[in-house]
């Protein structure tokens, strides 16, 4: 872990995928993200710059999702930050909105089947808000389904399933959005 000590960033639920070289990639065995002791073991408070977790609190429920942005906060240096994507519950597609459901659509080997909440821009951003973090949108959809961006950049976290990475949204059309945010320390 030493290679980590002045820029540790890490990625939790990678999916085996290495989408941010540099970074320490985890799984839910390795770090999860409800249980401050697989953190403890790992890391001391303050010692994070960033956290990304792409399509990873959907699946914790509200309270776990809360529990585990306060964890994140405690370990995050001064001026860290959390990059944290999630399906957008603002997104009106009726195919989409099927997929992200609570429960999945369908089978329990379905990545969806797991999900226990589907935010949207209002209620993500209040689970980070009351853990301490000051919030900047980068992309989302609002109420009335429209979608905004903000530049981002990838230095700082990928998320694959963006509308500036993913090849399923570079179209007129995008068909896999993600609400994104980055929560400041």
């Amino acid at each position: 872990m030493s290679q980590y000590k002045e820029k540790l960033r890490v990625v939790i639920g990678s999916g085996g995928y290495n989408n941010n070289p540099g970074w320490l990639h985890t799984q839910e065995n390795e770090i999860n993200l409800i249980e401050e002791k697989s953190w403890e073991s790992q890391f001391e408070y303050g010692s994070i710059e960033a956290i990304l977790a792409e399509h990873v609190w959907e699946h914790l429920s509200v309270d776990e999702g809360s529990k585990a942005a306060k964890i994140c906060y405690r370990y995050l240096k001064p001026g860290g930050y959390i990059r944290c994507a999630v399906p957008d519950g603002n997104f009106r597609n009726k195919d989409y909105q099927h997929i992200i459901q609570v429960g999945g659509p369908g089978p329990t080997n379905h990545p969806a089947s797991s999900h226990k909440v589907v935010y949207n821009f209002v209620t993500l951003a209040r689970i980070f808000e009351e853990a301490g973090f000051e919030i900047n949108f980068l992309e989302y959809h609002d109420e009335n389904g429209e979608f905004h961006y903000e530049n981002w950049e990838e230095q700082e976290g990928v998320i694959y399933r963006s509308r500036k990475i993913d090849p399923r949204n570079q179209a007129e059309a995008m068909l896999f959005p993600s609400l994104m945010i980055d929560a400041e320390k």
